[in-house]
């Protein structure tokens, strides 16, 4: 009987606890829908560039399956690989092919070079010769890992110190700090600003520890400016500690604020660049730009896997402390409710 009674009254607490219900329910559904959509998605077709190859060449080629775009001009084509608008090009000079690969990402590669044997290898009757492949970025050695690495590294961050965040301000709340707080002078913006800086504190290390841990320990591959890393890491963890605050003020306690993961962290796994966007359902590409997460990724794979510098992720750490400004805002707008009139 005991059993029973215990029983029945853990089942009223969790269906009188609406949000609790609606987690169990929606959240499994939503990332299943997630994974549904992202691995349903069409096959990748690679973006390729012709440079000086004869029409009489290209007519005998099959072109499916591939996004060819023809150019007169070897200029034009280095510099749409460089924006990114092509992941490679091949250029006809001297009677012989090359291959030029953009290079940050070995699954791009992979299918590329795929595409290319098997089309050309139909000028030669099947045989197969060593393509002469080039790599702006990377090379044939690169792994799965220093690819995904970057937007792993985004996420683990923005992941605890979002958690870290979140837990600590509801101790704040429990426990009473903050109603003693806000029944003294202080500003509610005072409030925010300086619980941002203590915690931000904190996470500014934890984040430090993270990159130079995966950089210097793990190995993972870093072409560009330490600095530059660490500033991104600064700017997205700044984002997840603001927004972790904000959430947790529509929480009641900690297995409160853990519910809200599958529907603020595990979206952005999605649209960050762990997958290949471009396989994705169009309805579904305006998700992407309103997460933190997809600039963070985009920018650490900026610096750590193409070498580039501040002026190629400038425009990333904007949007980033943009978020920041936003939650804060939001921020003092939600501690209106605490305040005792």
């Amino acid at each position: 009987m005991r059993v029973k009674a215990l029983t029945i009254r853990i089942l009223r607490q969790i269906i009188r606890d609406k949000r609790t219900i609606g987690m169990l329910l929606l959240a499994p559904i939503l990332v299943l829908s997630m994974l549904y959509l992202v691995f349903n998605g069409d096959n990748y077709e690679p973006k390729i560039g012709f440079v000086g190859i004869p029409d009489v060449m290209i007519d005998t080629l099959d072109l499916s399956d591939a996004s060819i775009t023809e150019y007169d001009d070897l200029l034009a084509a280095k510099r749409d690989l460089t924006e990114g608008q092509l992941d490679g090009y091949i250029n006809f000079s001297n009677q012989e092919l090359s291959v030029h690969l953009e290079g940050s990402d070995p699954t791009v590669n992979g299918a590329t070079i795929k595409w290319i044997q098997s089309t050309f290898s139909n000028l030669t009757d099947g045989a197969q010769s060593p393509l002469d492949v080039h790599y702006l970025h990377g090379s044939s050695d690169m792994g799965q890992f220093d690819y995904f690495g970057p937007v792993l590294l985004g996420f683990f961050v923005f992941f605890f110190v979002f958690i870290i965040a979140g837990v600590s301000f509801i101790r704040e709340r429990t426990t009473g700090t903050l109603e003693r707080l806000l029944s003294t002078p202080i500003r509610k913006w005072e409030i925010v600003v300086g619980y941002v800086l203590g915690f931000g504190i904190i996470t500014m290390v934890q984040s430090a520890l993270i990159a130079s841990y995966a950089i210097y320990v793990l190995g993972m591959m870093m072409e560009g400016s330490f600095i530059y890393l660490l500033l991104i890491i600064l700017a997205l963890s700044f984002t997840a500690l603001t927004l972790g605050i904000l959430v947790s003020s529509f929480a009641n306690n900690e297995l409160q604020m853990i519910q809200f993961i599958p529907i603020i962290v595990v979206p952005q796994i999605f649209f960050s660049g762990l997958f290949n966007l471009e396989t994705i359902s169009n309805w579904l590409s305006w998700i992407g730009p309103i997460t933190p997460l997809y600039y963070a990724a985009a920018a650490l794979r900026d610096v750590m896997v193409r070498g580039y510098g501040f002026p190629d992720i400038y425009m990333d750490l904007i949007v980033l402390f943009g978020f920041s400004i936003l939650f804060i805002v939001l921020n003092i707008l939600a501690l209106r409710k605490y305040r005792k009139i």
